[in-house]
């Protein structure tokens, strides 16, 4: 444990953002399975309103900085190809 106030106050903060993070990222995972599921199977009218949903997360853990922009990219385009198809 650091002795340094503000060293102190560092691990605190990394931590709580480490678990707010970490549950935004979870979020996303079950957004992008749930759309994987609904096209195993083929409950395509499910799969789109869960595509929309998933979208979105990918799009705000990219817009936090969770993930990087072309991985939250090339998800979406990997979802949508296995919707459409």
């Amino acid at each position: 444990m650091p002795n340094i106030k503000s060293a102190i106050k560092r691990v605190k903060t990394s931590e709580t953002r480490r678990a707010h993070n970490a549950s935004i990222k979870s979020d996303m995972r079950t957004a992008v399975k749930k759309v994987e599921a609904f096209v195993a199977n083929e409950e395509m009218d499910n799969a789109k309103v869960a595509f929309t949903a998933a979208a979105s997360k990918l799009d705000n853990a990219a817009r936090k900085g969770i993930i990087h922009k072309n991985t939250a990219a090339r998800q979406k385009s990997r979802l949508a190809k296995k919707v459409n198809a």
